[in-house]
């Protein structure tokens, strides 16, 4: 028999059961748990699928450079580009690119390709190319750090989307149009598809701002239909305030809060022991414990003091330039180290597009972006594999779109979805390669095109979860929602 002391149900009459479970829930706020508090009746079961084989993979770090980084200045070298330097596309042998018959089967908005790309002059490549590492592979000067990796990359350079926006940034992470609305992103699914390794930080992690309002925001890290105890959790490299709201309220003790989730955690078990097939019940007190632990495990995350000088400063946290994307990949391998299945880490927001977008001076603009991040990025590989990690974390970097092989007469790129280059590295996947190709200038995907989704399908298989039986009942899951595994770069 269950008893309560009759001073703490004199103490509850002070608040009303709903204005009891807000003061608590002022610790949880980030873990999607406020909207099952602010609409009691909306809790919901907590129920993770299991793999659907065995997995090559626990753990994924993605990164998004938002804004749209250059292919032709990175990863994808076209020194055709500078061969024809001024010269309109037309005037080129490959004139044919404008005509391509890939452009009648994509829905692609805004750009006319016999009329805004015949405008436009070819402009030279920025930077020069390096074979680097045994395998050879050609990775931009502005990566020296990354470069030295080269031979634990799958560089894959075919990749194409549809919007020539910057909603492109969602649909990356959707894999739907952002017209077409709001869907659940790849983060999500792993979090919904997957058990927790875990039980005191949650499964899907944020870090940087999001990606603009106007491209659907924090929708990027969203699991819409799915469920809002799916979404990506906002982490801050704060020791003292690292979660929105995940401490308690001024003037209450960490005692005196224990002892609340204590007495409501003993209400919400008689309930559930009158009630025993109630799902809805054991989900609020799985909640409610995992709040109340975040409070203690997640700060602990983000202090640095354990982690020796020499593997700070590798990540770069002694240089203004490096100091905030190495501290969030340093916090993203902690966070995997202690099983959390998908960090998300954004690059380059600037309330607008994103930093990324060079329309004009691209060279000041990617040499500088790629300095911020090539050091941590090289780091947090390397730290991966000297700590065992590697071969079960899946590294990503991708970005909304490529760049156009013209300018604008500018000194800069256009938006372009025809073709474009992402990278992935360990979890199973091959390293030192380049899959797919684009054209001689860098304008379409000619060769093992990918849709963004292939991206998702193949972390999802290299995570133990088939893309095809992961579905919500009642809501029918489009082809190119679901894409398909890059099975040339898996191992």
């Amino acid at each position: 028999m269950n008893h309560i002391d009759p001073q703490q149900l004199h103490d509850l009459n002070h608040w009303s059961r709903r204005g009891f479970m807000s003061s608590l829930g002022q610790g949880v706020g980030g873990i999607a748990l406020a909207s099952l508090l602010n609409q009691d009746s909306l809790a919901q079961t907590v129920e993770q699928q299991v793999a659907h084989f065995a997995p090559k993979a626990k753990s994924v770090i993605w990164m998004f450079m938002i804004g749209g980084a250059s292919h032709m200045e990175s990863f994808d070298p076209k020194p055709e580009l500078t061969k024809h330097a001024g010269k309109k596309i037309t005037e080129t042998p490959y004139a044919d690119v404008l005509t391509s018959p890939y452009l009648e089967n994509e829905r692609v908005v805004a750009f006319d390709p016999n009329n805004g790309f015949i405008r436009q002059e070819i402009y030279p490549l920025q930077v020069g190319f390096q074979k680097r590492g045994e395998s050879g592979l050609e990775i931009s000067d502005w990566w020296p750090h990354l470069s030295e990796c080269a031979d634990d990359l799958a560089i894959v350079r075919s990749m194409w989307t549809e919007d020539s926006n910057h909603g492109a940034q969602l649909q990356f992470h959707t894999g739907r149009h952002r017209v077409d609305g709001f869907f659940p992103t790849i983060g999500a699914w792993v979090n919904y598809g997957l058990g927790s390794l875990n039980e005191n930080l949650p499964q899907f992690v944020v870090m940087g701002q999001p990606v603009a309002d106007c491209c659907g925001g924090m929708e990027a890290h969203r699991a819409n239909y799915l469920g809002p105890q799916y979404d990506g959790v906002p982490l801050k490299i704060d020791p003292k305030n690292p979660l929105p709201y995940a401490k308690p309220r001024g003037g209450v003790f960490k005692e005196e809060q224990a002892a609340q989730y204590d007495l409501l955690n003993r209400l919400n078990r008689m309930t559930a022991d009158r009630h025993p097939d109630d799902n809805a019940i054991q989900a609020r007190i799985k909640s409610y414990e995992l709040a109340f632990r975040m409070q203690t495990a997640v700060p602990e995350v983000v202090k640095f003091d354990d982690e020796t000088k020499e593997m700070q400063e590798s990540y770069g946290l002694n240089q203004s330039e490096t100091k905030t994307f190495g501290q969030q990949l340093l916090a993203a391998r902690r966070l995997v180290e202690r099983g959390v299945r998908f960090v998300q880490i954004y690059h380059g927001s600037n309330g607008g597009a994103g930093r990324w977008d060079s329309h004009t001076g691209l060279k000041n603009n990617h040499s500088k972006l790629c300095k911020q991040v090539d050091q941590p990025i090289g780091a947090l590989i390397k730290d991966l594999k000297q700590r065992g990690l590697f071969d079960e974390t899946i590294v990503v970097w991708a970005t909304e779109f490529g760049r156009t092989p013209g300018s604008q007469k500018s000194t800069g790129r256009d938006h372009h979805p025809y073709g474009f280059s992402i990278w992935m590295a360990g979890g199973g996947l091959k390293g030192g390669v380049a899959h797919g190709a684009t054209d001689e200038l860098g304008f379409h995907a000619v060769e093992n095109r990918h849709y963004v989704t292939d991206v998702h399908a193949t972390i999802l298989t290299q995570m133990g979860l088939d893309p095809h039986k992961m579905a919500i009942p009642g809501r029918k899951r489009l082809e190119k929602e679901i894409g398909t595994p890059i099975h040339d770069i898996i191992a």
